[in-house]
């Protein structure tokens, strides 16, 4: 697979396509909740989502619409829904796709928040699971044969590092029908799952997409749907087959609006995919340097930390997914790495001792951030839990951001040999 980025046209589409070239170049808010009609007929061709006008802001507004068909560019989408969180995107595509008595396969090691709405939230709502390895092949295939509707997966393990075979994975869900969404917030212009066969790629853009931590937000990505011979003809889909009939090769959007966000209202507000927008601009740059410095930093950590803590990142000989990273990453697989201080008290001795880093939950911000796992996003979660997703008591997640990969080094270089 040739997965090398063109930065420099992403650099191009991305400010041609959010600024404007006559009136305001910036793009514009748009704040109002509700939207006038200009008579009855009109009215009643919105809400037949026949008349491709603002209905009410909680099924979107202006400003969502240019932030959303920006990324739908990017991506190499048709089109894509703006909401309120990265996790409002993931709930809003399940809940319109999925009923009681339907089974989610995920496959890989997953952040804690989709982890917990998976196997806490959903199974409430009568939707059960199965959790696989990346390479579990006998497991993932057996389960697409069972008829299942569904397929979750980390573009790059959230904070494992594990590295799926995408192409791979895409295959098979095709070939048996069912609808593949990948989370690809780590990998933004790194990896366009969309472009190689997948349905549905979502974001949370409260993370790369903006990198200045001012706006919550997410964003779902659908492909077209064919004309003929679409995989939600399938008779296992047939409770959106009015839909699918009726809107065509935009069915996505209407199939999470009328069965999801109306009635749940995950919807971005105006504000917030304004400041995503302003962040977006900048994307490609960003993500060209920080995986740069994310290789660079791995490398010095792993060369010069004192015994008793250790860096992972694919980028490094030591890593299992080493070979995937090369071949299938070639620009890197995104702003994390992790460090093993084998204690949770040697953990928080190392972040104590940071000067530059900022102890925060996020991550893809242009600043760079750490996290001691077990007793934060994790420390719910039981033993074999966080076994399965890679965490355990001495574990730090970073996410480099847009410093000197030097000083960062050295930052957590002092740190560790504090301890």
């Amino acid at each position: 697979m040739n997965n090398t980025t063109d930065f420099n046209y992403f650099n191009t589409l991305l400010v041609q396509n959010i600024g404007n070239s006559v009136g305001p170049i910036a793009p514009t808010i748009t704040p109002s909740a509700a939207f006038g009609y200009e008579n009855a007929e009109e009215a009643e061709g919105i809400f037949a989502a026949e008349v491709n006008k603002p209905l009410y802001a909680r099924v979107g507004n202006p400003t969502n619409a240019k932030l959303e068909s920006v990324v739908a560019k990017m991506e190499g989408g048709f089109a894509s829904i703006a909401t309120s969180s990265g996790m409002g995107a993931i709930s809003m595509v399940v809940t319109a796709f999925l009923n009681s008595g339907d089974e989610l396969l995920c496959i890989g090691g997953f952040f804690g928040g989709t982890y917990a709405l998976v196997n806490e939230t959903l199974k409430r709502f009568g939707i059960s699971n199965s959790f696989c390895t990346v390479d579990d092949f006998t497991h993932i295939e057996n389960t697409l044969k069972r008829g299942i509707k569904m397929v979750l997966m980390e573009s790059v393990g959230n904070p494992s590092l594990t590295l799926p075979d995408v192409q791979r994975i895409i295959d098979l869900c095709n070939k048996y029908e069912t609808l593949l969404m990948i989370d690809n917030t780590p990998t933004p212009l790194l990896l366009r799952p969309l472009t190689m066969g997948a349905d549905i790629v979502v974001h949370s853009s409260t993370k790369n997409m903006s990198g200045h931590s001012a706006a919550l937000g997410g964003i779902a990505v659908f492909r077209e749907v064919k004309e003929a011979g679409d995989k939600l003809l399938n008779d296992k889909y047939a409770d959106i087959h009015k839909i699918v009939k009726k809107m065509g090769k935009k069915a996505f959007i209407p199939i999470c609006k009328k069965r999801a966000i109306r009635d749940y209202g995950m919807t971005a507000n105006a504000f917030g995919s304004f400041m995503t927008m302003i962040g977006l601009e900048t994307l490609s740059l960003r993500v060209e340097r920080v995986n740069k410095s994310v290789e660079a930093i791995s490398l010095l950590l792993d060369a010069k930390l004192p015994q008793g803590v250790s860096v992972n990142h694919p980028c490094l000989s030591s890593s299992p997914d080493n070979a995937r990273y090369k071949s299938d990453f070639p620009d890197g697989c995104g702003p994390l790495l992790t460090l093993d201080c084998g204690t949770k008290e040697r953990a928080f001795k190392l972040l104590n001792h940071l000067k530059l880093v900022i102890l925060t939950a996020n991550i893809g911000d242009n600043r760079t951030l750490a996290l001691h796992m077990t007793s934060t996003i994790y420390s719910d979660f039981d033993e074999d839990a966080r076994a399965f997703l890679g965490v355990h008591e001495g574990l730090i997640r970073v996410s480099i951001g847009l410093e000197d990969p030097r000083e960062i080094a050295e930052d957590f270089l002092q740190a560790a040999h504090a301890i």
